[in-house]
């Protein structure tokens, strides 16, 4: 588990769960996580989740991965902006992800969205990932 990068760590998880099969996938909690599973949830990449915790003071969230007709609904995940090479996007230059079948989530002065969101709401912000 990657301590310095709790973001990278959920992205790799996914993608080796889906890749092997799994129905559920568990991380370390925290609240930029929990964010951007908030959107994953909302944009239906994701079934769910739920915190649990194995003793006191340490959290862990069971991620639900959503697959569809045997194949995972998320094709590819990947991280864009990392501790040693921050991405940021001006509302002019919003990342268009496959064009426009994926999403790229960011994190904004409003909080954590898609880059859809942030070009109606005419802002710009970090770029996390890129899903499609």
């Amino acid at each position: 588990m990657s301590l310095s990068d709790p973001v990278a760590d959920m992205l790799t998880r996914i993608r080796n769960a889906h890749m092997a099969g799994k129905l559920t996938v568990e991380v370390s909690s925290s609240r930029l996580v929990r964010s951007i599973l908030d959107v994953l949830r909302d944009e239906g990449y994701v079934e769910g989740y739920e915190a649990f915790s194995l003793r006191k003071g340490v959290e862990f969230i069971r991620i639900f991965l959503r697959y569809y007709a045997g194949s995972p609904v998320i094709k590819s995940i990947s991280r864009v902006s990392r501790p040693g090479l921050r991405s940021y996007a001006s509302k002019d230059s919003l990342p268009e992800v496959v064009n426009g079948l994926g999403i790229a989530i960011m994190t904004t002065s409003r909080g954590v969205m898609t880059n859809k969101d942030a070009k109606k709401q005419g802002i710009g912000g970090e770029v996390i990932c890129f899903v499609s």
